[in-house]
């Protein structure tokens, strides 16, 4: 009679790549992008005419950098996305924590945001600039109308998912009013909202590049413009670059939150 061998148990918690091999896996995709763009310059299949080569770019940022005006330019585009998304983002959380908790608060905002939604914000542009004119207050203002109906969206479900069974077990603790919405909702809700300021921070870029076409003497959106006058591809990929890494900047920032709100997360993953 044979007898069933048990398998030996095994460890919960999976272990972790070393960091170095995280970060190499992550560069992987964008490092063969950025090959093929060098080989097919360096061997004329890409025309720089439609493309600027690696080193074309290179030069161009390396121009820039030494007159300044590569980080005078950068930080004025971050300061206005920095702007619009703060305010975009803290008029939505309020918003989809009143109408997530109160049935009257969704009878009186969740309609009207609705529509928001539903309005392209490069629709606002015409009307913004007819408003509030061409300086600074257009552009943080376009961003922060950009990103305050997706975080309230996400925050509205976030709030509305949250179990009853949790709820309710916190108040028969004796937590009500304030503190059961920071204590018990909020946090339940966080990924969600966290999710939402991820969505948020990449719209704003969208809308930062609107922004920006339009009197604007400072910023990325500014490099554009002379781009296009002067058909300079060098400095228009340049700015896609400068876009980029600003989106990465706003990605670090959201998963540095995310480590340290919601440390279990990243044992979620099957690895």
């Amino acid at each position: 009679m044979s007898t069933l061998a048990l398998a030996p148990p095994r460890a919960r918690v999976a272990r972790q790549r070393p960091r170095w091999l995280s970060l190499g896996l992550r560069a992987v995709l964008p490092a063969a992008i950025v090959l093929v763009w060098w080989v097919g310059s360096a061997s004329g299949a890409i025309s720089p005419r439609v493309i600027a080569g690696p080193g074309a770019v290179w030069s161009a940022f390396v121009e820039l950098f030494d007159s300044g005006q590569l980080v005078e330019f950068a930080l004025a585009s971050f300061g206005r996305a920095a702007a619009g998304v703060a305010i975009g983002v803290g008029v939505g959380l309020v918003l989809g924590l009143l109408s997530g908790l109160s049935s009257l608060g969704e009878e009186l905002v969740d309609s009207t945001m609705q529509i928001v939604r539903a309005v392209p914000f490069l629709a606002l542009v015409p009307l913004f600039i007819a408003w509030f004119g061409i300086d600074e207050l257009y552009k943080i203002l376009l961003i922060a109308v950009a990103t305050t109906a997706p975080m309230y969206a996400y925050t509205y479900l976030g709030v509305r998912n949250v179990d009853r069974k949790m709820v309710e077990a916190a108040r028969s603790f004796g937590l009500t009013g304030t503190r059961l919405v920071a204590e018990v909702i909020v946090p339940a809700a966080l990924p969600g909202i966290l999710m939402a300021l991820r969505v948020c921070l990449s719209i704003s870029i969208t809308a930062l590049i609107a922004a920006e076409q339009v009197g604007t003497q400072q910023g990325v959106g500014y490099l554009v413009t002379l781009a296009q006058e002067y058909n300079r591809t060098d400095y228009m990929v340049l700015c896609v670059v400068l876009y980029a890494l600003l989106g990465l900047v706003f990605d670090a920032l959201v998963r540095l939150a995310e480590r340290y709100a919601m440390p279990w997360r990243k044992q979620v993953a099957i690895r």
